[in-house]
């Protein structure tokens, strides 16, 4: 994939200058949910943001918010957390995912409780409500951070990896599970709109069977179901319909990869290599990557001439 260059796309995304202009929502939308972990209800609104925003998650019932931001993710158990001044949101990283795929770069996401809806448990969803939205073209670039020398972090299973690359990010993954119907999988893309609508977008978060009940014995997986998550027993998968895809479980780890790295809060330029990695290695990475000041740089943009849509 060396030497390709991405013109600008329909929705603005990509340039070959590697900068494109920052997006918002056209319009409000709202869901209505139950969350993975917490099993509550909750209702969800996107909201338009002004230029240099970014993602900012607002508690509703708390009156105050958490910016979507690496440096404040203060758990990685299964899911992401945010947290700031007391104020906490779990599970972003299917919203985080659905809007650095979509294009947005400014938003507020409104909820009247400490998780997003889960939904399928997928992002599929996310993207459909934004879709319905619409988007802004912004008159400012938006921010892009290119990796300049690898950084990487290691446990004891895996590790995550950034490295130097082309324009726009190129993401691999692989994963190894004991389960027979998981298996080993890896799954290579180039992280554009198109290929997270078409290739991550839809894949659903999964669990084993003997973990269920240790999950909810420490408080999690409240509302988990065959409705929004894929259940693996040793070599069955016990959703009625199935799998959506063969490879469905590294498709997801992927996702979550997308949404953990979107907390960056820039466009990454470069390359993401990683082995059996989760929301914790994927932040450990960031917190690495913006520690070491000479693995990156700001990419410098000239200004822009596009008028709002």
């Amino acid at each position: 994939m060396d030497g390709l260059a991405f013109p600008v796309a329909a929705d603005g995304v990509f340039s070959e200058a590697g900068t494109a202009p920052q997006c918002t929502l056209k319009a409000a939308i709202s869901c209505v949910g139950v969350g993975l972990h917490t099993g509550q209800r909750v209702s969800l609104s996107f909201q338009p943001a002004p230029v240099d925003h970014g993602i900012v998650f607002r508690r509703v019932d708390l009156g105050a918010g958490v910016p979507a931001r690496f440096d404040r993710v203060v758990d990685t158990r299964l899911c992401t957390v945010l947290e700031q001044d007391g104020v906490r949101v779990s599970t972003v990283e299917h919203v985080m995912a659905a809007l650095v795929g979509c294009g947005i770069d400014n938003a507020v996401v409104e909820l009247d409780g400490p998780e997003p809806p889960i939904f399928d448990g997928s992002a599929a969803q996310f993207v459909f409500l934004l879709d319905c939205a619409g988007k802004v073209v912004q008159d400012t670039p938006r921010p892009v951070v290119e990796i300049l020398r690898p950084v990487r972090v290691n446990d004891a299973d895996g590790f995550a990896e950034l490295r130097p690359g082309p324009i726009g990010l190129d993401m691999a993954l692989s994963i190894d599970f004991a389960a027979a119907a998981i298996g080993r999988q890896a799954l290579s893309l180039r992280l554009t709109p198109e290929s997270f609508r078409h290739e991550l977008s839809r894949a659903r978060t999964f669990t084993l069977v003997e973990d269920i009940d240790r999950l909810r014995a420490t408080g999690l997986a409240q509302g988990g179901s065959l409705d929004n998550a894929v259940v693996v027993d040793q070599a069955r998968v016990l959703n009625p319909a199935g799998l959506r895809a063969p490879d469905e479980f590294v498709r997801h780890k992927l996702l979550d990869a997308v949404g953990d790295l979107a907390l960056a809060g820039v466009s990454l330029r470069g390359r993401f290599i990683a082995h059996r990695s989760g929301h914790t290695l994927n932040n450990r990475l960031l917190r690495a990557l913006f520690a070491d000041r000479a693995a990156w740089q700001e990419v410098e943009a000239a200004p822009l001439a596009i008028a709002a849509e």
